[in-house]
């Protein structure tokens, strides 16, 4: 998301952009901490526009960098190979620092170089940032794909397992789905199986991949297997043992 857009729909984010608005003002180190993809690093941006982003685990590159700029971004702190190496060249560099990283840091060289430490909370915990995010990600699929699936917020079910990753790309990942052609979904699956063919008993191994859809959506669109059956032309019996079969992808037997 661009810097500019950091979202401040709930209390926790609003907090941490006006820290950021105050840190843009002044000349200290902060390290910026949360978990994955709750937006530390679009803040890191907003405070520091104009600086370099460099990963900490990139030793030799963000080493060099520190010795020609005034400002630099620096990511997943927490993967620095050598941290007594990367504090004394900031410190001889007099470099202006603006770190992420995934926790907190108990570190006595890191808590000295940063005098501000700022936790973004993670997104179950700033629900008014959800919504404001879906709406935010359903304009980029509408660019993107040409229109867009608008979401109930009564019935969809966020995915936050990674916070803003995952969700962009649930948003992303329904609306392709809702572009996708049937010509399409099939190069799709011509694709994915064109390297795992080759054994013996391959359109047994990969039946399920048209059975489990089919069953999943037609239990769902239909409610119940009698339903189903009749819709299918399939005996009862039969499309029983189908779900049976199938039951380890999470089928209602």
């Amino acid at each position: 998301m661009d810097a500019t857009n950091f979202i401040t729909a709930s209390q926790g984010s609003s907090e941490a952009f006006k820290t950021a608005n105050l840190l843009k003002s002044l000349t200290v180190n902060a390290l910026i901490f949360g978990e994955s993809g709750t937006g530390k690093k679009t803040l890191a941006r907003y405070i520091l526009p104009d600086a370099s982003v460099l990963d900490a685990a990139d030793s030799d590159e963000l080493l060099a960098a520190l010795q020609g700029s005034a400002e630099v971004i620096v990511t997943h702190l927490e993967n620095s190979p050598n941290l007594n190496t990367l504090y004394n060249a900031i410190s001889q560099n007099n470099v202006r620092i603006v770190a992420t990283c995934s926790h907190q840091c108990s570190h006595e060289l890191l808590e000295e170089l940063f005098s501000v430490q700022l936790h973004l909370p993670p997104l179950r915990e700033r629900k008014e940032d959800v919504e404001a995010l879906i709406d935010n990600f359903t304009l980029e699929a509408e660019k993107l794909f040409g229109r867009a699936e608008r979401f109930d917020m009564q019935t969809f079910q966020p995915d936050l397992s990674e916070n803003a990753t995952s969700l962009r790309q649930q948003v992303f990942l329904i609306n392709l789905l809702e572009s996708i052609s049937e010509n399409e979904l099939m190069m799709i699956m011509e694709r994915y199986l064109t390297d795992k063919l080759g054994s013996n008993s391959d359109y047994r191994k990969f039946l399920h991949l048209y059975e489990v859809p089919l069953l999943r959506a037609g239990l769902k669109r239909f409610k119940s297997q009698l339903q189903l059956s009749q819709r299918l032309g399939l005996n009862r019996n039969t499309l029983r043992k189908k779900i049976i079969q199938n039951s380890s992808f999470d089928l209602e037997v």
